[in-house]
């Protein structure tokens, strides 16, 4: 299984995201913000992310940008609840492998990363 980031300014997000990751075998680490996640991808070296687009400090938007910036290749997955056609579109424009709509369910969390594991 994989490590797997996940970005969220709400702990509860958070909690109930690495209650399905873990039940899918995954280990996780967390960040509240597109800063701190920058600064686990570099400690840890995940094998995918999955980000909120609206946090305080660092969006999603931004830490979707950072990381194509730094050339990184490690899939990220756009948790939102903004599911409109232009989110979207900036998400995909800036390198994200999936969005999935806020809040999202426990099967559709692990095959939304099973589907990026597979793909690196």
């Amino acid at each position: 299984m994989g490590l797997i980031l996940i970005t969220d300014d709400a702990a509860f997000s958070r909690r109930m995201i690495r209650k399905a990751l873990e039940e899918g075998g995954h280990q996780v680490i967390e960040a509240a913000n597109g800063f701190e996640a920058i600064e686990k991808v570099a400690a840890e070296s995940p094998d995918c992310i999955m980000t909120d687009l609206l946090m305080p400090e660092m969006d999603g938007f931004t830490l979707l940008k950072t990381l194509g910036e730094k050339g990184s290749k490690i899939p990220v997955i756009v948790l939102s609840a903004d599911i409109q056609e232009s989110a979207r579109q900036k998400c995909e424009d800036l390198g994200a492998f999936m969005m999935l709509k806020k809040p999202p369910k426990a099967p559709e969390i692990q095959a939304a990363v099973q589907k990026a594991l597979d793909s690196k």
